[in-house]
């Protein structure tokens, strides 16, 4: 190790236990305070570890936590950020934060932002890349979604000898030929369907074939543009599946039950969506030798995670607190709202930061119109901009006698306390949600940090 290195180690480290034990945050600056020092720093912190990298638009973070509870059961304790702070800093971060364990088998299994993921390889050196999706999300800092998947690849051609496992039912994912050993997940609910032929509905993204350009059709669709695709015009089709989901046993908003192999599983948390995730994780985990028994057990242990379905106890409420980032997202979000039994009070928060995307168009492509309102008894809308939030609902229906607007954070919190329901949804974007979190843990309802 570098004397610049070893400096910039101390210094991180130093910063990271202040913030953490003092001040009961630091995500991101330690990773910066120790990149100023040395840039390339967590080159020297990476080093002995067996990296996987999971990038993609929608279930990074989720799909990151099933892999390491997954992981954990047969190799003890696994580096990885848990924060969800996926840009190199935050990376850095996670490795100064981590103390260092005997282990069978020293591995990180870190969620990366898909912009990052080449300047991330370059000092990494991953040995496995999972890929999830790509959606149209945050259009200002990456644009069409086959410029998000050109960021991906130009990391992934750095690292020729890592294995790929990604989500077949995505078109993209096996449309650029690269010399990885690659391995593919996906759905297959049903037998014989060879002579069926679907259209995704109008606006779908990423349904032009990318071998030719014609519209893609479907043997058999999941939801947006994921499922068991092919071209009618060139031949271009689904790769052959390793890894499989065959049933959907039950959904609610809060748990899943489904078929993979011979087996049930069941997570603690809803959404088709986290479906998907599960299996990308099931991959990773049957690749690592893994057996089912493991995995299974390992789901059903999975703990929630800040923001991603979230469970908050306040005065007798139960709020899930649920990230919203694009038209995709949230539309699978608001499928699972109709799977809800109970009525419910709905919160939406929309902030237009960098972070969140600047653009906030997208909410005009989710089907606020499919949600079923007739289980809604409240709507309070909030975050910088409320305004177009409130419309938008108006728009699609929502009777504007049921709406309350709250203009901060203090204010949704004293207005959550005279909910008429005792279930309530808070779909937020991130720095809206960021700073919700940040006043509950203020007011102690929940407990600061991450």
């Amino acid at each position: 190790m570098s004397f610049k290195a070893n400096v910039a180690k101390v210094a991180g480290k130093s910063s990271y236990w202040f913030l953490h034990n003092v001040l009961k945050g630091g995500t991101s600056f330690p990773g910066k305070f120790a990149m100023k020092i040395d840039p390339n720093v967590l080159s020297t912190l990476a080093k002995g570890y067996e990296t996987i990298i999971v990038t993609g638009t929608n279930g990074k973070t989720m799909t990151t936590a099933l892999i390491v509870e997954a992981l954990k059961k047969k190799y003890g304790d696994i580096l990885t950020n848990p924060s969800g702070s996926n840009m190199q800093q935050g990376i850095v971060t996670a490795f100064l934060a981590h103390k260092n364990k005997k282990v069978k088998r020293k591995i990180a299994v870190l969620e990366v932002d898909e912009a990052n993921v080449k300047m991330v390889t370059e000092l990494l050196h991953p040995s496995v890349f999972v890929l999830t999706n790509i959606f149209r999300d945050q259009m200002d800092r990456y644009g069409e979604i086959y410029t998000t998947y050109d960021k991906i690849v130009s990391g992934i051609k750095l690292a020729p000898n890592a294995t790929i496992i990604a989500n077949g039912d995505a078109s993209i994912f096996s449309s650029v030929e690269l010399p990885n050993n690659k391995v593919f997940y996906g759905f297959k609910l049903a037998d014989d369907k060879e002579d069926v032929d679907l259209k995704a509905p109008v606006n779908t993204d990423g349904v032009l074939c990318p071998k030719c350009d014609h519209i893609l059709h479907f043997h058999e669709r999941i939801y947006a543009n994921l499922g068991d695709f092919f071209c009618p015009n060139c031949g271009y089709h689904r790769p052959e599946l390793k890894y499989q989901v065959n049933r959907i046993i039950d959904q609610t908003p809060n748990s899943l039950a489904f078929q993979m192999g011979q087996k049930d599983y069941s997570i603690n948390i809803g959404g088709t969506y986290n479906i998907y995730n599960a299996l990308a994780a099931y991959s990773v985990a049957r690749e690592f030798g893994l057996s089912e028994d493991e995995v299974a057990q390992s789901f059903a242990e999975n703990k929630r995670i800040f923001g991603r379905q979230e469970i908050i106890k306040y005065k007798g409420k139960e709020i899930d607190l649920i990230l919203v980032k694009n038209p995709v997202g949230l539309d699978e979000v608001l499928h699972m709202l109709n799977t809800e039994k109970d009525n419910y009070s709905l919160v939406t928060l929309l902030n237009a930061n960098h972070a969140d995307g600047i653009d906030t168009s997208w909410i005009w492509d989710a089907d606020y119109e499919g949600l079923d309102k007739s289980k809604i008894k409240k709507v309070i809308v909030g975050g910088h901009r409320w305004h177009d939030m409130g419309f938008r609902l108006e728009v699609s229906g929502f009777d504007p006698g049921l709406m309350t607007t709250v203009t901060n954070d203090n204010e949704l919190i004293d207005e959550l306390d005279k909910l008429p329901t005792k279930k309530v949804y808070i779909l937020s974007t991130y720095t809206a949600m960021l700073a919700l979190r940040k006043s509950m843990a203020e007011h102690k309802i929940i407990k600061a940090g991450m």
